[in-house]
């Protein structure tokens, strides 16, 4: 397999991206670097300060009073309250149903060995609530929902203190606990190290700007965090039967995000190739946000031309897109050959936007081809798999002699011990 994709056995491009990679320099990793040590080191005071730089907020108070909670919550109108509820409700129902596939163990593997794990919740989680280009409401129930349900003591939300009220009122019917008008670097740095107002959290997850996803970065280790989150992502694969204006609409639909959404077709047909670059350029020229995903296009979006079906699924699978949508004759068939993508819609009816908004999945996904060794973020990224032991004097006698022999062999004397004084124990009990 190559690593450029555009040598890539069987696949020729009717459109190439003319940006092929998103760079975002030392600068940035020094600036965070320099955050971090200073909200480490003063606290609230640091939050304040580079709210003011980099947010233009002077905010003395951080957290959202639950007057100001119900205040934001009685602003919201009813129809954006009641979609807003939807969506929670399908994030939680499948966030539940993905719980109750995560059970406790326990087994005995040998006579004596018992062997299992516990599914336990961490006790407090931070979720980063972006701001963005748009009031994204559904921001705050991917994250904070399946946090709750996962049984997570206490859920943080940090949010830029000029983020839409509406956002506000997301965070508080998701269910965090806590609420904080705090962004960028500076609202991990207050995460991770905790501040004289906000508490030191175990795990950090939700998507933010390259500040925020650098900081993410700098912080892993005793902090958790979900991923590290690019631009977004949407290719889609499709034989002849592809519909050129869907197919067209919904990488438009991605690409209205960012200047820097990676958009593309993969497909066996020439001709839908041809359409589709068409459709696109049709469309454009009445989207609202076309300043926005013009350029999107113009930098990254491609169309790859596979020989045949396999070079496709290949080239797909390489890509490991975010989002990947099945516009094939046979869409539930084919979704079972592919292997790396952050969330698969199978079928042109699967639309990427139901998902970001309110069908029940997720939408926080890997991108970056991340997608080859993770999936998205979920219900199970906020418990912790932890196993346990526990021994009869019959399981002692199964495991101590190789342990005994295997210490030894590896020159560790205290290891050695360590297996061997059980064992001598019960043998001279047993010889009582």
């Amino acid at each position: 397999m190559t690593s450029d994709p555009f040598a890539f056995d069987g696949v020729t491009f009717i459109k190439a991206p003319t940006i092929d990679e998103v760079a975002d320099g030392a600068s940035v990793s020094a600036l965070v670097a320099d955050v971090l040590a200073d909200v480490k080191t003063r606290g609230d005071a640091a939050v304040h300060d580079y709210s003011v730089k980099f947010d233009s907020a002077d905010i003395k108070v951080f957290e959202v009073t639950p007057e100001e909670r119900e205040a934001a919550l009685a602003r919201l109108d009813d129809q954006t309250r009641a979609d807003t509820e939807f969506a929670i409700e399908n994030v939680r129902r499948f966030a539940q149903a993905q719980l109750d596939t995560m059970l406790p163990l326990e087994i005995e593997t040998l006579p004596g060995v018992h062997l299992g794990h516990r599914i336990i919740p961490m006790e407090r989680v931070g979720c980063y609530v972006p701001g963005g280009r748009y009031p994204l409401l559904s921001a705050p129930i991917m994250s904070i929902v399946p946090a709750k349900v996962a049984g997570v003591d206490e859920v943080i939300a940090c949010l830029p203190p000029n983020a839409h009220e509406a956002m506000i009122a997301g965070c508080h019917l998701s269910g965090a606990d806590r609420i904080f008008r705090i962004g960028g670097a500076q609202a991990i740095a207050a995460m991770a190290f905790g501040t004289e107002t906000v508490p030191q959290v175990n795990k950090i997850v939700g998507p933010g700007n390259a500040f925020v996803n650098e900081a993410k970065r700098q912080i892993f280790g005793p902090i958790g965090i979900d991923q590290l989150a690019g631009p977004s992502e949407i290719f889609v694969v499709a034989d002849g039967t592809g519909d050129a204006e869907m197919i067209a609409t919904d990488l438009l639909a991605q690409a209205e995000h960012d200047i820097r959404t990676r958009v593309g077709l993969i497909t066996t047909s020439e001709s839908l190739a041809n359409a589709v670059a068409e459709e696109v350029e049709r469309q454009l020229q009445t989207l609202s946000t076309a300043e926005v995903a013009r350029k999107s296009w113009i930098d990254r979006g491609e169309i790859a031309l596979a020989k045949d079906e396999a070079a496709m699924i290949r080239y797909s699978d390489f890509v490991a897109a975010e989002h990947l949508q099945v516009h094939t004759e046979d869409p539930k068939d084919f979704a079972l050959k592919l292997r790396n993508y952050g969330s698969l819609f199978i079928g042109e009816l699967a639309s990427v936007v139901y998902s970001d908004k309110c069908c029940g999945t997720n939408h926080t996904l890997p991108t970056q081809q991340a997608g080859r060794y993770t999936g998205g973020l979920w219900v199970g990224a906020y418990v912790k798999v932890c196993t346990h032991q526990w021994m009869s004097p019959e399981g002692v006698a199964q495991v101590a002699p190789p342990a005994v022999r295997q210490s030894a062999s590896e020159g560790l004397e205290g290891h050695r011990r360590a297996a061997a004084l059980r064992l001598s124990r019960l043998q001279r009990e047993a010889a009582e």
